[in-house]
């Protein structure tokens, strides 16, 4: 296919970005490549409009598609991310400029639309975009730098698309991470958000070193900042228990746990194929608190599993109520076409949304409980962005969401913790 070798230079570009925070790390990317032809511009002045797509599930992929389709009546439209590999053939049929999640084709995809030369290369990342050291523009909306760490995984989950689109584990070189992180620190970030497909297997594809080696090497890193280290599955997370634990010491690094154990029922688990079983999570969460008493758990449940029936659902709900966690992601299962488990029977939606109804009340109670537990203490909080209606957000040494109304963005400070929802704590600085 061929793209007009003259580029057109100082053209208008707009990014709107969906989905997980590697695909927010990837918009970066993005950014920095296309600015270095064209101006990074808001909706109304753009020419082109970069879609950075999401297709974890059925009613993302429709909101993505039914955007596509408005933008383009007016503007020309290049779509990047995991939907062009899990939905091929549907964005084919609403979009003429698309690339994958290779965000390296992006300036290829940008001039062919410029051309009006149609472009489909959705090709299976294949690169380590860690050495690139590519030029990044992030956001200066809030001190928070992304930082990707590796790409793709080692799972075989029956339900998931997203290893169709970023491919098989790729661990990104220790150095070439550390470089970006001391670089983001210099230009005055303080909040580091590691992120993965599943932070708990990096390096096991072609390092001898593991995640709590790299938390090391970061908390040596010099400046005041901390870092959130991204979703790592239970399987992986209990093989490093030990040394992970000794990393999170570190003052650098915020309690924070996220460990979607997807559902309390082993039968549902094995369905799915995970790697770990419902003990194996327990384990892992009772060590972390045990050492990290103030820690907040985030984890994630699928209600709605074709396989699941009552029985399994109400072990899921128990095994919420027994370990409490601070955050749950409850996502209603949604089939995908390329996966192993849309070939199973799908039960029917009003089950699926009861089931996460019940849940999410559970949920709601247990969030307000240990939140009440914080109501007259004290914490040291990092202000990372903006909040509503004027006020911040700030975060706790072990990351949970505190409202500020005054204070400086990138500034630590000691807090009373005045009101609690549960949703989030409400302090006054001391």
């Amino acid at each position: 296919m061929s793209v007009n070798k003259k580029p057109n230079h100082n053209k208008k570009v707009y990014l709107e970005t969906y989905g997980c925070t590697m695909n927010q790390a990837d918009s970066d990317i993005i950014r920095g490549i296309i600015s270095k032809r064209h101006e990074i511009s808001d909706l109304d002045e753009a020419d082109i409009v970069v879609i950075n797509s999401c297709g974890v599930i059925e009613f993302t992929e429709r909101k993505i598609l039914k955007r596509i389709e408005e933008l383009k009546r007016d503007k020309k439209v290049v779509v990047a991310g995991c939907l062009p590999r899990i939905a091929a053939r549907k964005v084919r049929e609403v979009a003429d400029f698309v690339i994958g999640t290779n965000v390296y084709d992006i300036q290829r995809a940008v001039e062919s639309a410029l051309n009006n030369e149609s472009f489909f290369l959705a090709r299976k990342p294949e690169v380590d975009k860690s050495e690139f050291s590519p030029v990044k523009c992030r956001l200066r909306e809030s001190v928070i730098a992304i930082v990707s760490i590796s790409e793709g995984c080692l799972g075989k989950c029956t339900f998931c698309a997203t290893k169709y689109a970023r491919g098989r584990l790729r661990s990104f070189r220790l150095e070439n991470v550390l470089r970006e992180i001391e670089n983001a620190v210099k230009e005055g970030f303080k909040e580091i958000q590691l992120t993965a497909q599943d932070t708990g297997v990096y390096g096991m594809d072609r390092f001898d070193y593991r995640l709590p080696e790299l938390l090391d090497r970061i908390s040596e890193v010099d400046g005041d900042f901390r870092v959130r280290v991204g979703m790592m599955n239970p399987g992986s997370a209990v093989k490093i228990i030990d040394a992970l634990i000794k990393s999170f010491e570190s003052e650098k690094i915020y309690k924070f746990l996220h460990v979607p154990v997807q559902s309390g029922d082993d039968r549902i688990l094995s369905d799915m194929q995970r790697d770990h079983t419902v003990d194996d999570f327990i384990e892992l969460v009772s060590e972390f608190r045990r050492n990290f008493r103030d820690a907040v758990i985030s984890t994630d449940i699928i209600v709605g599993f074709p396989s699941e029936d009552e029985e399994a659902f109400w072990r899921s709900y128990e095994l919420v109520e027994e370990i409490e966690p601070e955050i749950v992601n409850i996502t209603k299962y949604s089939p995908r076409n390329c996966t192993p488990s849309s070939r199973l029977k799908d039960m029917p939606d009003w089950i699926k949304k009861e089931r996460s109804r019940k849940l999410t009340a559970l949920c709601r109670k247990i969030y307000l409980k240990r939140n009440r537990k914080f109501l007259r203490s004290v914490q040291k909080v990092l202000v990372t962005r903006n909040g509503k209606n004027g006020t911040l957000l700030s975060r706790t040494e072990a990351y949970r969401p505190v409202i500020l109304d005054s204070g400086q963005m990138g500034e630590f400070y000691t807090v009373k913790i005045e009101e609690v929802t549960d949703t989030y704590l409400k302090g006054e600085s001391i």
